[in-house]
């Protein structure tokens, strides 16, 4: 009896994620359509990021991997934009690394608000590396080229509005989720 309630509660854990999981897509899908009323900074605002990242801090690293990943292809698809190359190719390659890391360095360090930034950070820089090398990679399948001054624009520079958002919202949403019993995200 105790192995069914073992296995009821597995599945209403993993029934959860999936929930969770399909509401930061729906959120990666329709956010840029707010942000993008903005032209200035509408794009600077990386507004799919937010939900990718998010995502891997709540349901953990597969979840916030899978969601990274298709959320800017499925976009591409459906809407046109980002263009599917190289943009949406690179962009999901960037945010299943984000939700990745979060969600991993999220269970492997201390709950602290701390370790939350540091979470963060981590998987900022790393989703960003990842992005520029998949742009190169796919700039020498092309015989386009992509330089340092294009990676500096694409990964900081122009995102600057995106990052200083993300630092700031992004550990404020998990540590109020957390308080609140909303992460699925245990060790």
């Amino acid at each position: 009896m105790s192995t069914n309630k073992n296995e009821r509660k597995m599945t209403s854990l993993q029934v959860r994620k999936l929930t969770y999981a399909a509401l930061f897509l729906a959120i990666a899908l329709v956010l840029p359509f707010i942000t993008g009323q903005i032209p200035e900074i509408g794009s600077a605002l990386c507004p799919m990021h937010i939900p990718a990242l998010l995502c891997g801090f709540m349901c953990g690293w597969p979840w916030g991997l899978a969601v990274g990943f298709i959320a800017p292809l499925l976009r591409s698809v459906l809407f046109g934009m980002p263009a599917m190359f190289p943009g949406a190719v690179s962009m999901a390659f960037e945010l299943a690394v984000y939700g990745a890391m979060a969600g991993w360095l999220r269970q492997v360090l201390p709950k602290t608000k701390g370790a939350t930034y540091a979470a963060l950070l981590i998987a900022m820089v790393a989703g960003r590396i990842v992005w520029g090398t998949v742009r190169l990679i796919l700039a020498g399948l092309t015989g386009s080229s992509f330089t340092w001054t294009l990676f500096l624009a694409g990964a900081v520079t122009n995102a600057i509005p995106g990052i200083i958002l993300q630092l700031v919202m992004i550990p404020i949403l998990v540590i109020a989720m957390e308080r609140a019993g909303l992460s699925l995200n245990k060790a």
